[in-house]
């Protein structure tokens, strides 16, 4: 027997913290509740969940820094939920680890969908036994192996999360190949992800942040197109 994900569901209102957990319980997800950030983050700790849906909002410490606290201990998935429609703080959410946002009020059927998608994202695809083929790219000083899902840069392996290694990935096995914004969001998120294209650009900025540019290759913007892999001639 399968063994049911696990849901953390932070909200203050404890209402909808309980439709939400009606929902996806009726999916054959196992859920916990929890009212407020202190709690979050022991339940974090304690019950070890698959993912995470957290309110911005919450009294004491705020969605924000649960965020912080829990990306700096491990790569689980979040997906943040507010009232709060502003450009920013959807940004701001991203910037600091969520995999997606969500406005309230929302669709039951929409919220399903993306844990569904964000839990299949974090899911390394099946290699199939009598496939051989590596899928692995090597640079001076970078490899980057969608395999096992590693990354190794100047001789030291870097953690990163599924989606920051799939997009490095996909740019650095077609180099010098300009990708829109829409391309990148279709080829790694998926039509199914329902979010904008800035999205992409708080991967790419997360990507330099941890993997710095080489003499022989770079994480290049287009201006006004996207991005690129470029590899300059030896």
């Amino acid at each position: 027997m399968a063994t049911k994900q696990k849901i953390l569901i932070v909200d203050d209102d404890n209402n909808i913290a309980e439709l939400i957990s009606l929902y996806l319980t009726k999916e054959c997800f196992d859920t916990k509740i929890v009212n407020d950030g202190e709690e979050a983050l022991r339940a974090f700790e304690q019950y070890n969940p698959n993912l995470i849906l957290l309110d911005l909002m919450l009294p004491g410490i705020d969605g924000y820094q649960v965020c912080r606290e829990v990306r700096a201990k491990a790569n689980v998935p979040i997906i943040m939920l507010s009232a709060k429609g502003e450009i920013f703080d959807k940004v701001l959410g991203l910037e600091l680890g969520a995999d997606d946002y969500m406005m309230k009020p929302f669709d039951s059927k929409e919220l399903v969908a993306r844990v569904k998608a964000v839990l299949r994202r974090y899911q390394p695809a099946k290699v199939e036994e009598n496939n051989t083929e590596l899928k692995c790219v090597k640079y001076p000083d970078l490899v980057v192996n969608l395999s096992n899902y590693s990354v190794i840069y100047n001789g030291q392996p870097v953690d990163m999360p599924p989606k920051e290694l799939e997009l490095l990935y996909f740019l650095a096995a077609s180099p010098n190949q300009v990708f829109t914004r829409e391309q990148l969001l279709d080829h790694i998120w998926g039509y199914e992800y329902i979010g904008d294209t800035r999205t992409v650009d708080v991967h790419v900025k997360r990507l330099r942040e941890k993997i710095k540019d080489h003499a022989n290759w770079s994480l290049a913007t287009v201006w006004g197109i996207g991005y690129k892999f470029e590899v300059k001639e030896l």
